[in-house]
């Protein structure tokens, strides 16, 4: 089979996961875990998988696969393409004007981001390669790190972590230096010599980051993860990465190339993280996980969602190589779980990819059928 194929149906299938413990961000409280995932069938019915970033608000995750359903799939069903970067292409310029007029940029990059990845398992299936090798990888064993580790009952979770194969960790901070860094004590010991990283979630103004950057430091910290807001002036990230002994990290909320390409052009942040379900898909993210290695820093997909999306993150870190690590939740969710495929083998804090074609993995619904929304 060719790379060329035409679009059968593209559907997409909304759930939600009520969490017993809500993960609690510097922003707010998350009680359920949401995912949109994406089917894409084309003409020989083959199909391929993938994710739309969704996690909150609440209502988002309808929402964004109402725009799938409703808007997008109708003007792709038909339709023959040399390849998902042409697809990719045609659905963001189509609907520029569309997104602007509603004020909804971020739910259409998201939805097109699902097709996007769900494309390129079919274009990898299609031509009967792991995905991680159609995107250039020679190896299929990635570091990875549990994150989404809440302030309270951090040690707890971390441990857990460890004792399902993980070596590296991420703590949420930004609730008061007393419980951070209480809480950054415990996680030193229990992960001993091994990665231990934080992040903010956009939680401090400058001044309250560069207070806090001295008492991080005895932290031996890999990253400092959003210290401060994804839109502040560049001159207060440089300020940070000024007084900052360990390297500053962002990416997740930047959703253009000129955001990207202004990021790798100045030596402020020292880890770099799309995510390939919020915007770009792998069409973009691709080429700019290969651009940040080039600029000689650390490329960490971002992820924080259901099982596919963070299983075309982990195929596409193998894709580009480089020493980065895969983000793995380490909070309850079966639509992660079930559905991440060998993401969900942690040994040693590595996972390995297989050889089967796309995504080596096809998901089956019923399994979660209870979770079914909207």
């Amino acid at each position: 089979m060719t790379d060329s194929f035409t679009v059968r149906s593209i559907e997409a299938f909304c759930y939600r996961y009520p969490l017993a413990t809500p993960v609690v961000t510097s922003f707010g409280r998350m009680l359920n875990r949401p995912a949109v995932f994406v089917r894409v069938v084309d003409e020989d019915g083959v199909e391929g998988w993938g994710e739309a970033w969704s996690n909150f608000p609440a209502p988002g995750a309808e929402h964004r696969a109402r725009l799938l359903n409703e808007v997008l799939a109708p003007g792709l069903v038909g339709q023959k393409f040399d390849g998902p970067v042409q697809a990719f292409e045609i659905l963001t310029k189509g609907t520029e004007v569309l997104a602007l007029q509603c004020g909804e940029p971020g739910p259409f990059a998201q939805a097109i981001s699902g097709i996007d990845l769900a494309l390129w398992d079919l274009s990898a299936r299609r031509q009967r390669l792991p995905l991680w090798r159609l995107l250039g990888g020679h190896s299929s064993r990635i570091k990875v790190y549990a994150s989404g580790i809440n302030p309270g009952g951090a040690a707890q979770t971390a441990e857990a972590a460890l004792k399902r194969g993980h070596r590296a960790l991420k703590l949420k901070v930004g609730f008061g230096a007393e419980t951070d860094l209480a809480n950054l004590t415990a996680l030193r010991e229990i992960v001993g010599e091994g990665m231990l990283a934080t992040d903010a979630n956009q939680g401090w103004s400058v001044d309250q980051a560069l207070t806090m950057l001295p008492r991080l430091a005895e932290f031996d910290l890999r990253w400092l993860e959003e210290p401060i807001r994804a839109d502040r002036p560049r001159e207060e990230w440089r300020r940070l990465h000024m007084g900052a002994k360990m390297p500053i990290a962002a990416g997740e909320n930047i959703s253009s190339i000129e955001g990207f390409n202004e990021a790798l052009s100045e030596n402020v942040l020292g880890v770099v993280q799309p995510d390939i379900a919020k915007w770009g898909g792998l069409s973009v993210c691709a080429g700019l996980a290969r651009d940040i290695l080039e600029a000689g820093k650390t490329f960490c997909p971002h992820y924080l969602g259901g099982g596919i999306g963070l299983l075309a993150s982990a195929h596409l870190l193998a894709g580009v190589g480089g020493d980065g690590w895969l983000e793995i939740d380490a909070n309850d969710n079966p639509l992660r779980d079930l559905f991440c495929g060998a993401a969900a083998n942690v040994a040693d804090g590595t996972i390995a990819l297989g050889e089967e074609p796309g995504l080596g993995f096809t998901p089956d619904l019923s399994a979660i059928a209870n979770y079914r929304s909207g």
